[in-house]
């Protein structure tokens, strides 16, 4: 862990806490799994629920990030051998718990966003508001990074991750102003590349609402760390894996990462596929769960109030029949 990173004080504020765990029905003997680690909020909550049930439950814990797994590794620590702790993307969870030999688990989470720590730790280049060199890997090391997105696709290609991840309509403006900018000089920080976009984006557009970087820092982090390839493949891979009346508690923060979640859910409660006109079923096709939120639940006015960052936070909640 760099020294900036072991400086912050580690503050981590779990949306939806009580909403998420609550979703999982937590059962005193249950395997969970926590896809999304992060701070270790929601880790340690379903921990504390399964210790004070006084059952055999345990959880598993997953994050790409080695500086999470650290962090929250010592938060848990107290947990003993109720927390077990793997690092790896949160669709490699069925290869964990494979390795670990688990065959059935109770319920899964995730948590879609960004930690505040990766926010709030400058020298991780997600924040439009300190300087860093451009970087938004979630797992620092691996992988491609913004620097390189920025400096390295095409005017069309960054237009269509600006417009299609970020939601931003300038977003032909703004891929414009980066590459004129980048022709001249490498975009290297996240400061740079926040004041092109403020340039590109007309004066009377940034007065009112948020930054005028934050779509586009937002979609540049989504296409970094593939965070919408992988939503329907831990869906669809951990599936399998619930026991029944096993649930899934997904909290989004992007209408696209919500639609992935919604459709996908969806797609395990659907029934017969067969055409209207036929005089009986032939697929054979069940249900196979059932939707617990039929609209998705959204933060308090109270959690609101305690972190903005919550704001376009969503939680859906499967049960497998």
């Amino acid at each position: 862990m760099n020294k900036e990173a072991e400086n912050i004080e580690f503050k981590h504020y779990s949306v939806m806490l009580k909403e998420t765990v609550d979703g999982l029905d937590i059962k005193p003997d249950g395997i969970y799994v926590d896809c999304t680690l992060g701070g270790g909020g929601h880790s340690s909550e379903i921990l504390r629920r399964l210790t004070e049930m006084g059952g055999s439950g345990k959880l598993i814990s997953i994050d790409r990030d080695p500086e999470a797994i650290e962090a929250a590794g010592k938060r848990l620590a107290c947990f003993g051998e109720r927390s077990i702790i793997r690092r790896g993307n949160f669709c490699e969870a069925p290869q964990i718990l494979d390795s670990l030999g688990i065959e059935k688990i109770d319920g899964v989470t995730a948590d879609l966003g960004v930690s505040s720590r990766q926010l709030d730790e400058s020298s991780r280049g997600f924040s439009y508001m300190q300087d860093a060199p451009l970087d938004m890997r979630m797992s620092k090391g691996e992988g491609m990074s913004a620097y390189d997105v920025v400096n390295g696709y095409s005017e069309e290609d960054l237009k269509r991750i600006i417009y299609s991840y970020g939601e931003e309509k300038f977003s032909s403006r703004i891929a414009s102003f980066i590459v004129e900018a980048r022709a001249k000089k490498l975009i290297e920080s996240t400061l740079e590349l926040s004041e092109i976009i403020k340039n590109a984006i007309p004066a009377k557009f940034r007065k009112d609402g948020p930054h005028p970087a934050k779509r586009t820092f937002q979609a540049l982090r989504i296409e970094v760390n593939g965070e919408l390839d992988v939503i329907d493949k831990v869906i669809n891979g951990l599936f399998p894996y619930l026991a029944s009346k096993g649930r899934m508690s997904f909290i989004s923060f992007h209408s696209l990462e919500d639609r992935i979640i919604k459709h996908t859910f969806l797609s395990h409660t659907e029934g017969c596929t067969c055409p209207k006109d036929f005089p009986v079923c032939v697929c054979g096709k069940k249900p196979e769960a059932q939707i617990i939120t039929k609209k998705p639940i959204l933060p308090s006015e109270e959690e609101l109030e305690e972190n903005p960052r919550s704001r376009s936070a969503k939680l859906r909640v499967l049960e497998k029949l």
